[in-house]
């Protein structure tokens, strides 16, 4: 591999030295020479809410690891309907199925505009069977999946619709907890919860009147953390 070629894979296209989220992504602890085995281009993309990462059941060729923006992942069900069984922040990494030789499991939808880093399979693949440090990182992110589908399962499909509500509120605020967050569709809401949408639009409503949350603007709100933690625990 030339050395103009090596030089792009660290710091061209996809910028990996000065990934502003380096220390969460799955390149974390890679050093310049781990690139000398990279003999396929990393991607940084920009993606459009509405548009997305891969559908369900596409031909797992990369993944992809989340700079800015939110993901969600989509499960479509017999009945035609949809559930959304995870969402996806920065440092996330889709499609991590196909590294087992898997085709993508569910539709990442983009939520609010994202920068993503597509990495080729091909080149986490050689780089998980030349370095030990890579081999980590993939073991912590398959734990940390499996740790937020158990998560999502307990805390966003199980009590009333005002828990699950304020469990998701209180997950949206966990990074920013003094900055507004966005309230999703009441569509997305009740593919996230379980929910209906006209469940999902009164309990919204009714958060409002309550003072769990104050609207700062279009489907933006600030969060009354004591009070949600109180709403997510009550019966």
């Amino acid at each position: 591999m030339r050395n103009s070629q090596i030089e792009a894979a660290w710091k061209g296209i996809a910028e990996c030295r000065k990934c502003g989220i380096r220390d969460l992504v799955l390149f974390a602890d890679l050093t310049e020479p781990d690139f000398k085995l990279v003999h396929l281009p990393i991607d940084e993309l920009q993606f459009q809410p509405g548009s997305s990462l891969y559908e369900a059941g596409d031909e797992g060729r990369a993944v992809f690891t989340i700079r800015s923006g939110l993901v969600k992942l989509v499960q479509y069900l017999p009945d035609g309907t949809q559930r959304i069984v995870r969402l996806l922040r920065p440092g996330a990494v889709a499609g991590l199925e196909v590294l087992v030789g898997s085709a993508y499991e569910h539709a990442a939808i983009i939520l609010q505009e994202v920068a993503a880093c597509r990495i080729p399979r091909e080149v986490v693949e050689r780089l998980n069977h030349a370095t030990p440090r890579l081999h980590r990182q993939l073991m912590q992110r398959w734990h940390q999946s499996v740790r937020q589908a158990d998560e999502w399962l307990t805390e966003l499909s199980t009590g009333s619709a005002r828990q699950r509500l304020a469990r998701l509120l209180l997950q949206l605020c966990a990074d920013h907890p003094d900055r507004p967050v966005r309230v999703f569709s009441r569509e997305d809401l009740g593919a996230m919860l379980g929910i209906t949408m006209e469940t999902a639009s009164r309990t919204v409503a009714e958060f409002k009147r309550s003072g769990l949350v104050a609207e700062k603007g279009p489907n933006l709100v600030l969060c009354n953390l004591p009070a949600l933690r109180k709403a997510a625990l009550a019966e």
